[in-house]
């Protein structure tokens, strides 16, 4: 018994020693970088330079064996002037950003997601192994979410999506494109606006959302619940208003999604496509034929809004901003044409239902892109970069007038 007892306590000694060697052994403060001009540097200097230059200019670092640490400013990759990056340094300058945890899904996984908080900036981070080594994935999200109006929407589709009682509402573009951070925006005016629960499923979460009118609970996948799907079955008896599934994975999650859409629940989400017919596309692609037809109807009847974006930059050099397509799905021949697969005969209602009413205001990347190059925003040879239709981009720019 003694013995059992004299076991079991040197067990629990053994484990917090190791969080406490762990802890001490990989330091934010720790100078683990030699760069050629600034000195020595920690992971805490790195996150500053997101700090002092700002999260819409600075979105990433990259930390790989082998190179030297590599930020991605106004969407170009820069490196930092210095030493070559050791498994020893990356262990250094990553591992400080994770807990015990997740240190160990780590090391046992090879791959894992967090989050780390510094000053007013929250970080997305994917640690993961490649041939050299651990590498890290480290995006800037700003912890104050931007007002709606400075976005950048070509028109005020976005007063018209707050009101939105029920439908999905899809924000899609690569990764990087801003789509966490226009949901975030989305939510924190309905959260200011109205009495109602906001439940999340976030993996991570990326924006912290303050309590307001509404009642906001987040939560984080591995930590909070196992799974997207498990995230959401639990909280349709949670009594939500609004959900927000933070990306469409998999074909229950998806279905799930448009269910939660059709039974009166407002839905906002993600996908990684590049403009809204292929949004429509890929999810119809997540399913076997023999439910083509009815995830066609189902579409047609829960999906609101798809809003596809792209971060392009600035003319001026101070950073990028955004041009988005929209689709506006409050609208019969729109409805109509996803319900009868005819997904090609999508992109001439975009070009021609551009009116100021509710149920139009729609928009081509092409229109857009075009209109900020008319206006000296963005410059043409960066536009013409972006487009998905050059031509229709050509004919956009001959008869916008502004």
């Amino acid at each position: 018994m003694y013995l059992l007892l004299g076991r079991q306590r040197f067990k629990i000694i053994t484990s917090a020693l190791k969080g406490y060697v762990m802890a001490q052994e990989y330091s934010i403060n720790a100078k683990v970088y030699r760069t050629t001009d600034s000195g020595d540097w920690g992971i805490e200097d790195m996150l500053a330079y997101f700090k002092k230059h700002g999260a819409m200019r600075v979105s990433d670092l990259h930390i790989k064996v082998g190179v030297q640490p590599t930020f991605r400013v106004d969407g170009d990759l820069m490196k930092l002037r210095g030493q070559v990056v050791t498994k020893e340094i990356a262990e250094g300058l990553i591992f400080p950003l994770l807990d015990e945890k997740k240190i160990a899904e780590f090391k046992a996984k090879s791959n894992v997601d967090s989050s780390y908080h510094y000053s007013d900036l929250q970080f997305r981070i994917n640690v993961f192994v490649d041939n050299d080594g651990p590498a890290a994935a480290i995006r800037a999200l700003g912890s104050d979410v931007p007002k709606l109006e400075d976005i950048g929407f070509p028109n005020d589709v976005y007063k018209d999506i707050v009101k939105l009682q029920n439908g999905l509402v899809l924000l899609t573009g690569i990764t990087g494109a801003g789509k966490s951070t226009t949901i975030a925006s989305f939510l924190d005016r309905i959260s200011e606006t109205k009495a109602c629960r906001i439940i999340s499923v976030e993996d991570p979460i990326e924006y912290i959302l303050k309590q307001k009118n509404a009642v906001v609970s987040q939560r984080e996948v591995g930590r909070d619940v196992p799974s997207f799907t498990a995230g959401l079955k639990a909280m349709m008896r949670e009594d939500p208003d609004i959900i927000f599934v933070g990306e469409m994975r998999d074909t229950e999650t998806i279905a799930m999604t448009l269910m939660a859409a059709e039974t009166g629940h407002l839905v906002f989400s993600t996908l990684h496509t590049r403009d809204v017919t292929g949004s429509v596309t890929r999810i119809l692609d997540y399913f076997p034929s023999t439910r083509q037809d009815e995830v066609r109807n189902q579409l047609s009847l829960g999906l609101a809004y798809v809003i596809s974006q792209k971060l392009i930059p600035k003319k001026d050099g101070t950073g990028r901003m955004i041009a988005m397509e929209i689709l506006n799905n409050n609208n019969y021949a729109c409805a109509n044409i996803i319900r009868l697969g005819k997904l090609e005969q999508l992109y001439s209602q975009l070009q021609t239902k551009t009116k100021n009413k509710p149920e139009e205001k729609m928009v081509t990347f092409e229109h857009h892109l075009a209109k900020l190059v008319k206006t000296g925003k963005i410059d043409l040879l960066e536009a013409q970069k972006w487009v998905n239709d050059y031509q229709c981009f050509i004919d956009a720019m001959n008869t916008i007038t502004v």
